[in-house]
């Protein structure tokens, strides 16, 4: 019996207009009534999953940034954080300057640009939200490693942005050479970089074991490479029918896309059938 549901956001709980579907919510809510938990597992922002997590009402701790971060969002208490450490976003952000890079990273509350990127933010932030305004605040500052040495924010995540994937890979290698650092992706133009050893698996991991929810008792929601970690801390892994080939090929079942419901399908499946 499933004790746990863990919803990724973009690409499987939300639609392409970044909302919760009536059918979504609807199956998530006989799920919450029969005594299911429902957790959020993003690779946004926790502002951003907050917003959600109170359309949906629920309590469990939401897992924000890849897994670099998890929270309670009724009392704001941090449960587990994992933040890079300085000289390591030093690194990336040299290398994202190197390569004239389109780069942002976040903090707990707000997400931060230089400010010759700030249009691109905006636009690359609202495509495909559709102006959703979800609590995201963003500051424009003028050198990112003054500012890091300055305020000395907690660094969660960078994201990485470019068009070209031949590109993109290339630089990824470069950003492997950081010893310290994981790089990620949560889709085909982008690179996400957070702390060695960060991921939503782990993340998933310490939650269960604060609510005392064992692997087999824990059903898992993904689409994109970010996802895959959750795999092995669940005991059913489900991919959407929008997911990336490679994410189908390592899932227990493949549901329908995020357009057409394929949460609340996934649901209906396995807790309430």
């Amino acid at each position: 019996m499933y004790r746990l549901i863990v919803l990724d956001m973009d690409g499987t709980l939300l639609n392409s207009n970044s909302e919760i579907s009536k059918e979504n919510k609807t199956m998530l809510k006989k799920a919450k009534d029969a005594g299911v938990n429902i957790a959020i597992a993003t690779g946004r922002i926790f502002t951003s999953a907050r917003f959600y997590a109170e359309i949906l009402g629920i309590n469990t701790p939401i897992i924000a940034c890849n897994g670099a971060l998890i929270r309670n969002f009724h009392d704001n208490r941090v449960i587990y954080s994992d933040p890079l450490k300085v000289e390591d976003a030093i690194k990336v952000i040299e290398i994202c300057d190197n390569y004239d890079l389109y780069y942002h990273f976040y903090d707990q509350e707000k997400l931060c640009v230089i400010d010759k990127n700030i249009d691109y933010l905006k636009d690359y932030y609202w495509r495909g939200r559709k102006r959703i305004n979800d609590g995201i605040h963003i500051e424009s500052i003028g050198n990112s490693i003054e500012y890091i040495y300055n305020y000395r924010p907690e660094l969660l995540k960078f994201v990485i942005v470019n068009e070209d994937r031949d590109r993109l890979e290339d630089i990824r290698k470069e950003f492997n050479s950081i010893h310290n650092v994981e790089v990620d992706k949560s889709w085909y133009n982008n690179l996400e970089i957070m702390n060695k050893g960060v991921s939503k698996g782990k993340a998933i991991l310490k939650l269960s074991q604060l609510m005392n929810i064992k692997k087999d008792e824990i059903i898992a929601f993904g689409d994109n490479y970010n996802d895959l970690s959750m795999k092995d801390y669940v005991g059913t892994f489900v991919a959407m029918g929008n997911s990336e080939a490679e994410v189908k090929n390592k899932a227990h079942y493949v549901t329908e896309t995020n357009d057409n419901h394929g949460v609340a399908i996934g649901i209906k499946k396995y807790l309430l059938s």
